[in-house]
């Protein structure tokens, strides 16, 4: 998806609600103000609580039902990804963006397939976070350029045993493609119309085939064997 379609999906939502409901997770308290500065000055965005870790983002969410809780990576007692899988399991129309300020994680994909609905990094702007909200909020997935790009990064840094010609099927593609995007493998499935084991199955043989041990390392190898582009 593109910025500009994502802009006009968001425009669409907003016109429906008039403000994203906000709640912000963070233990460090003049990051929670900072953000809560940022977004105040937003007339859709309204940050309606504030959680110190992620026990209090969990009770907030079911408080408060918020459209949107911005995660910090890492806090203490709940990190932000225990904490957005807990918000998933209790209010599943709450929407979770995580934020991170450390560097880019293995794990940042695996993390999308265990409910997360956004990644950005604390590097983003202004600007660019209020847009991740929108787009996170209106319902669409979201991965922030700096995140993007390190993945592009370290395709071409790490050193990965790769085979050098890999023969997948349409299918494999289509799946290893979705793979490199923000979805979880049960979207995945209802995006190609099949079922969840199918894409399972699909994932395991693009593992094999590409002598990867995981979905980051996969996407990393397909990268630079050019199978897929972000």
């Amino acid at each position: 998806m593109t910025v500009s379609s994502s802009i006009r999906l968001c425009r669409r939502w907003t016109r429906k609600m008039s403000n994203v409901r906000v709640v912000i997770a963070d233990d460090h308290a003049v990051v929670r103000q900072g953000l809560a500065l940022v977004l105040g000055q937003e007339p859709d965005l309204q940050v309606v609580g504030e959680a110190r870790d992620g026990v209090e983002a969990v009770a907030l969410a079911a408080q408060l039902a918020p459209h949107l809780v911005l995660l910090d990576w890492k806090m203490p007692r709940l990190d932000g990804l225990q904490a957005a899988r807990q918000i998933k399991e209790q209010q599943t129309a709450v929407r979770t963006l995580l934020l991170s300020g450390a560097p880019v994680e293995t794990a940042v994909l695996d993390s999308l397939d265990q409910g997360v609905d956004g990644f950005v990094h604390k590097d983003i702007s202004p600007a660019g976070l209020a847009h991740a909200i929108r787009v996170v909020a209106g319902g669409q997935r979201y991965l922030g350029p700096e995140i993007t790009q390190a993945l592009l990064e370290r395709s071409r840094q790490q050193s990965v045993s790769t085979p050098e010609t890999v023969a997948l099927s349409p299918r494999e593609l289509e799946v290893l493609q979705l793979m490199a995007a923000p979805v979880t493998y049960k979207e995945m499935a209802a995006q190609l119309s099949i079922g969840e084991t199918t894409i399972h199955t699909h994932v395991k043989r693009i593992f094999a085939k590409l002598n990867q041990p995981n979905r980051t390392q996969a996407v990393i190898a397909a990268l630079r064997l050019g199978l897929i582009s972000f």
